[in-house]
């Protein structure tokens, strides 16, 4: 049985990603270099998985270093279920993190704007908040700490 040859736009539309992205992807180490035919970039049916790999790992805000470490597991004819549980605890406690800093975020959004709405303030409280040069916090915490 041949290979069938893909030109990098059938891979865009079979994968869903786009040719930048699978460029990119190919930058990165996370595809395999395509074959040059003439001017044209070639791959081959089975470098299919890897774009959409690279884009499911990237909905889940795993780095490039992160999604060739994953590939390269998978790759490995060891047992890896526990590196890779490894890497995923390690990942999640990171996106923990972020969520608690978009909490944060939030509540002093949400702060500003309800300022605004009640027209407490003569200025703009998100104007003022971001144009201070001290970290901007809700008004909660300034007021436990003063």
């Amino acid at each position: 049985m041949v290979a069938e040859k893909l030109p990098i736009g059938v891979l865009s539309r079979r994968t869903g990603c786009g040719i930048e992205t699978i460029r990119f992807y190919g930058r990165a180490g996370v595809l395999p270099a395509p074959r040059r035919h003439g001017r044209y970039r070639i791959y081959g049916t089975g470098d299919g998985a890897r774009p959409v790999f690279g884009r499911r790992a990237s909905d889940l805000d795993f780095t490039i270093e992160g999604m060739r470490t994953l590939l390269g597991l998978a790759a490995s004819n060891n047992e890896v279920s526990g590196d890779v549980r490894e890497l995923a605890a390690g990942h999640l406690a990171k996106v923990r993190a972020k969520l608690a800093g978009l909490r944060g975020m939030e509540r002093v959004l949400a702060e500003a704007a309800a300022q605004c709405d009640a027209g407490q303030q003569a200025r703009c409280p998100l104007i003022d908040a971001l144009s201070d040069a001290s970290p901007v916090q809700p008004a909660r915490a300034r007021a436990r700490k003063e």
